[in-house]
């Protein structure tokens, strides 16, 4: 079996498990890139090849890209050939990093920065309803009830339906986006040239933005959806709630927001400043 014979054989097990065009292009890619490197058929890649390639890359991939690698690899050798040669391979512990987010005055700074009406409401969605972008540019018209002021992102992560709630000042021109989509009998509340709106114009718009409203941090998508959660934290909604309008299945995963929360932070005082002392007392008697 050749690579192009394996690539497009992987290529359908994947489709066939349902998994997400993300993911479909990430195991693509892994296994591609080790078989270049080991400039053999797929079938004659074993172990020690594995390990040959992680080595030459180490110092290039993070934690979460070996796990994904080791995953994409598993799975294609797994289904395709009926072995594992990641066996034995020890998996990185997966790095809990603290997100970056945007403060409230960032964001009203960015989504007043996008003059385009269709643009300013893609960024408005992102961060209002805490949307993953693949959530976003795979909602439909019909997926939205404006009787109810819900809506719900199908089959996101975890290949479950969410509900979110629709903000009263986004519903006007949410319905003027919904009849535009009609009249251009498209099905996607936002589309693009060439149909389906894509990761990458999102991307597209969100750097644009950030440069125009001077905001100096590595601003994504994500990152709207990190200050989405992080601000209702500072609003005290509760951690379980969050979780379920973020859709995480683990309620560990919404906790790495407590630990984003800096206005919260600010507002603990030090325990010294308790204390009755006389600074200059104390510091003229040394």
């Amino acid at each position: 079996m050749d690579k192009q014979e394996f690539l497009d054989k992987l290529k359908v097990e994947l489709k066939i498990s349902k998994n997400s065009e993300h993911t479909i292009r990430n195991y693509l890619r892994a296994n591609n890139e080790l078989i270049n490197f080991c400039k053999k058929n797929p079938e004659q890649i074993k172990n020690q090849d594995v390990k040959n390639f992680m080595a030459s890359k180490i110092s290039e991939m993070s934690s979460p890209s070996i796990i994904v690698f080791l995953s994409a690899v598993k799975y294609a050798y797994s289904n395709l050939l009926k072995e594992d040669i990641t066996e034995g391979i020890k998996r990185p512990r997966k790095e809990r990093k603290i997100p970056p987010v945007l403060t409230k005055q960032e964001v009203t700074r960015l989504i007043d920065s996008i003059t385009n009406k269709k643009s300013k409401l893609i960024v408005s969605m992102l961060y209002a309803c805490g949307f993953r972008v693949s959530e976003l540019t795979s909602l439909k018209i019909t997926d939205l009830s404006f009787s109810e002021k819900i809506g719900y992102a199908r089959q996101a992560k975890g290949r479950k339906d969410r509900l979110f709630n629709i903000p009263d000042f986004l519903i006007e021109e949410l319905k003027q986006q919904v009849e535009k989509q009609k009249q251009n009998k498209q099905e996607y509340l936002f589309s693009g040239r060439d149909g389906k709106l894509t990761d990458r114009n999102i991307q597209k718009i969100i750097k644009r933005a950030t440069r125009v409203a001077k905001i100096n941090k590595d601003v994504h998508p994500h990152t709207l959806r990190h200050s989405f959660a992080t601000h209702l934290l500072e609003n005290k909604v509760d951690i379980r709630i969050i979780q379920e309008l973020l859709g995480h299945s683990n309620l560990s995963t919404t906790q790495l927001y407590a630990h984003v929360s800096s206005e919260e932070l600010k507002k603990v005082k030090s325990p010294i400043e308790g204390l009755n002392l006389n600074s200059e007392e104390k510091y003229s008697e040394g």
